[in-house]
């Protein structure tokens, strides 16, 4: 029997839409992060007022990385609930909680307002986002790469990576936008709420297209012809079942999420008060940055689509192996913004390098069945050690030791995890 072609414009959608639906909450997830980030400092004197602008900071970017103890809570639950009842169920799942959670922070009252409480609620709604993006990245990537075709893998997954760092662009224009249009006081009054609920728009439209997506493809055919009597996805099975694959993870994830949490999330913090440049400054430069990253992923994901991933990614971390001290050290001897925006951009291009193949590789590391999962686990547990806390380390560790240039160990650290986490993938291309 034939088949009639679908217009052009039509297929053009359908082909689309599966990207829209992972993609969209992952939007929202590091938007409502990134926002959070670049307002640390507004949030700290708001809700975790101490007397000390460093307590109050680190108050502010420990409970940043609170969230992230939730996160491995959600990777078991969302990423289970994935491979055993269908990626859909799990996508809605955490776009809805993702939305409960921005709500609370976005209309909280401050500590002026209602003392203790204040602090209690913003904590509580990181760990509900916390939760939400726990089951986030590794669902969204295998949906991904499992609608993907032939030769597209990495790719297809660096949609992903592009959405995060265009979610990170998002927050970083709004945050310059609000700062530039408002006085200081005004941010401090209600400013700083506006990007909060800008976010919130997002989270009604995903959940629509979500539910009305299928499931892709090479996942439902896996489970159409499952056997009954195999053993029933867990975490425990799929640690047990693929020990390498999720160490392998792991340790690709180090360097994936130190990276971005501390040079394209931190790092307007840092120029703030380490380097003494205005906000309006820091934001821009970070802006540029994720710019540059944006426009770099997809190419570095093609050349991996066609070399395999593990050459380009080793390169890039090496790459910032080597440059993650120099790139502080130049930063405090110049600290100026034409410096800090040259540093960025220039780091932002192994960056790129490293995370647009990474969601590919990885989800190459497990089979369809227990991807989401596996994915899942190994990212988030990675993320909640060693990416949440990393604004706090940072902190913590410049404070500690006088030096600014403290938290380019913690970034050699994560090159060299990553090197490992590499050389664990095997030959695998996928």
């Amino acid at each position: 029997m034939s088949t009639i072609p679908l217009p052009a414009a039509t297929a053009r959608r359908q082909s689309l839409r599966p990207i829209i639906a992972a993609t969209v909450g992952c939007l929202l997830e590091w938007y409502d992060f990134a926002v959070y980030g670049y307002f640390a400092v507004v949030i700290a004197k708001l809700f975790f007022p101490t007397g000390s602008d460093w307590t109050s900071l680190l108050l502010a970017v420990a409970t940043f990385g609170v969230g992230f103890a939730m996160r491995p809570v959600g990777a078991l639950v969302l990423g289970t609930l994935a491979d055993r009842h269908g990626r859909k169920a799990a996508l809605s799942l955490t776009i809805t909680t993702m939305v409960f959670g921005t709500a609370l922070i976005a209309f909280a009252p401050t500590h002026a307002e209602i003392g203790l409480w204040a602090p209690v609620l913003i904590v509580i709604g990181r760990l509900i986002q916390g939760f939400s993006a726990g089951g986030e990245m590794g669902v969204a990537t295998a949906w991904l790469v499992e609608y993907a075709g032939p030769g597209r893998r990495m790719l297809q997954a660096s949609f992903q990576q592009m959405t995060q760092l265009t979610a990170l662009l998002a927050g970083s224009l709004t945050g310059a936008l609000v700062t530039g249009l408002l006085s200081p006081t005004e941010v401090e009054a209600w400013g700083w709420r506006i990007p909060f609920m800008v976010g919130l728009i997002i989270g009604p439209i995903g959940w629509y297209i979500r539910r009305h997506t299928a499931e892709p493809p090479e996942f439902a055919a896996r489970q159409a012809a499952r056997d009954a009597r195999a053993p029933r996805i867990s975490p425990a099975h799929v640690i047990r079942a693929h020990p390498r694959a999720a160490l392998a993870g792991f340790c690709i994830t180090i360097l994936w999420t130190i990276c971005t949490y501390f040079f394209l999330v931190y790092m307007p913090t840092y120029a703030i008060r380490e380097l003494g440049i205005a906000a309006d400054g820091a934001l821009i430069s970070n802006a540029v940055a994720l710019a540059v990253a944006v426009v770099f992923v997809p190419g570095f994901a093609i050349l991996a689509d066609r070399r395999g991933p593990r050459p380009v990614m080793t390169a890039a971390a090496l790459v910032l192996l080597a440059a993650s001290w120099p790139a502080l050290a130049t930063l405090t001897t110049f600290p100026q913004l034409p410096t800090l925006i040259l540093v960025q951009a220039a780091l932002a291009i192994p960056i790129a390098a490293f995370t647009g193949p990474a969601g590919g590789a990885m989800a190459g590391l497990f089979p369809p069945d227990t991807r989401a999962t596996g994915m899942s686990i190994a990212y988030n547990f990675a993320v909640t050690l060693f990416g949440g806390f990393a604004p706090f380390i940072a902190t913590w560790a410049i404070g500690v030791t006088g030096d600014p240039h403290a938290p380019a160990w913690y970034l050699c650290f994560g090159a060299a995890a990553a090197v490992i986490g590499v050389r664990l993938m095997g030959g695998r291309r996928e």
